[in-house]
């Protein structure tokens, strides 16, 4: 199920500034990029948990002049990775993927869930032992993430790293591989029951929806 979210409205959230982002952007030019033109949102998001902030990615991506600049700097650090293909999850990676595969000039794929489980379909296929990368546009558990990475193994490729636009977990988010992120941000989060935002009577809004 995806987040429900308040809109964010005060300063639970911290973003934490990284000396200088992946691929030689600044936090600063990430988080300029990111809210150009009012291209990124701030939510509180929920799935199990509440939380003060959600980063609507969708906003930003969909001018192609933005997109194009966050994949190359995702695709920077990974350039010697020898990465054949760029896969994410459906869908809110898939734009994500596609950009920074032109960066490397390779292919860019997708996975879906099926019957509850990640999958290539459309016809994509893998060759053994075919070295992927992995993004996201937002990572907050890593749960879809590690999806991803599983799906790559069971049918044959090799995961060379994750990236991500957003790490959303203030870093706790661990994988067995590289990793990277143009930004990393800290958020507090609360049970419903116990949210301090709807106990004041902010509404929990739905921003974006699951595959």
């Amino acid at each position: 199920m995806r987040a429900r979210g308040h809109r964010a409205r005060d300063g639970h959230a911290s973003l934490t500034r990284p000396r200088l982002g992946a691929g030689g952007l600044t936090y600063h030019g990430v988080m300029a990029t990111l809210t150009e033109r009012q291209t990124l949102e701030l939510y509180e998001k929920t799935g199990a948990l509440h939380s003060d902030i959600y980063l609507q990615s969708a906003l930003v991506l969909q001018y192609p002049e933005h997109a194009a600049r966050l994949g190359d700097a995702l695709a920077a650090p990974f350039g010697d990775a020898g990465a054949q293909s760029v896969l994410a999850p459906a869908i809110g990676g898939i734009l994500v993927a596609h950009e920074v595969a032109r960066a490397l000039g390779v292919r860019a794929l997708f996975t879906e869930r099926e019957n509850g489980v990640m999958r290539l379909r459309r016809g994509f296929t893998l060759t053994p032992g075919e070295r992927c990368l992995v993004v996201e546009d937002v990572i907050t558990t890593g749960g879809s993430t590690r999806e991803v990475v599983e799906c790559v193994r069971a049918s044959g490729g090799a995961v060379v790293g994750v990236g991500s636009l957003i790490d959303r977990s203030g870093g706790a988010a661990a994988f067995d591989v590289k990793r990277a992120a143009l930004a990393t941000v800290s958020a507090t989060t609360w049970p419903p029951e116990s949210c301090p935002l709807c106990k004041s009577g902010s509404q929990a809004i739905k921003p974006g929806s699951r595959v």
